[in-house]
């Protein structure tokens, strides 16, 4: 059975999720107070509603107690996200997630209910922080709030040795789940097999410990 997700004030953020949600299979109500908006996606989401999402009613009427969970993607409009939280925690909608421009306003909105609180652009700026800061890293995807997938080129010092002498668990607290390189792609790892300059890993690790690699 498909879960259904709602998807409140449909942004650039809002958008990403419920288009993205829509292509994993997932049942998506869309709503924003735009119609041209809701337009655009219409196509692609299972309901798109037009309603007044500072409007305690006209939140209540769009069904949300039906829903597994709901995303509150206006990151500007405290009044909305305020609003929106508050009646689908009261409606008994399982799990809220909101997004929030800064820390202060996080804050805020989990004191209302929500259960987690995200902050894009700060992640994003994260992310691009620490691909700028390595010549190694490739590529970053987080998994949650404390693991990370990281595709990356090896560390001069690693070329020429193998996943027995490099340790690299031990060392730096990783785990390469896979390899690659120009010409093919493998997911068995044979550990006495030599990396080379063309090797790519796969390595799933903590936030905490991406300093060690760069």
């Amino acid at each position: 059975m498909s879960k259904s997700i709602a998807v409140m004030g449909i942004g650039r953020f809002g958008k990403k999720v419920a288009v993205g949600l829509s292509e994993l299979g997932v049942d998506v109500m869309a709503v924003d107070g735009n119609r041209e908006i809701l337009e655009s996606i219409s196509n692609v989401v299972t309901y798109a509603i037009q309603a007044d999402l500072t409007n305690a009613d006209a939140i209540k009427g769009l069904g949300l107690e039906g829903m597994d969970a709901v995303v509150v993607a206006m990151g500007e409009d405290m009044t909305a996200s305020i609003m929106c939280i508050m009646v689908a925690k009261e409606v008994g909608v399982p799990y809220v997630i909101a997004k929030a421009a800064e820390e202060r306003r996080g804050i805020i909105l989990k004191k209302v209910g929500a259960d987690k609180v995200i902050f894009p652009e700060e992640e994003t700026g994260l992310k691009v922080a620490r691909l700028l800061a390595s010549d190694n890293f490739v590529e970053l995807f987080d998994i949650d709030d404390n693991l990370c997938i990281l595709e990356m080129r090896p560390k001069k010092e690693w070329v020429g040795k193998n996943m027995i002498d490099l340790d690299l668990r031990g060392k730096y607290g990783i785990n390469v789940v896979a390899v690659k390189d120009e010409n093919e792609k493998r997911s068995f790892i044979d550990p006495h097999r030599p990396i080379e300059d063309d090797t790519y890993l796969l390595v799933v690790a903590e936030k905490s410990d991406l300093d060690k690699l760069k």
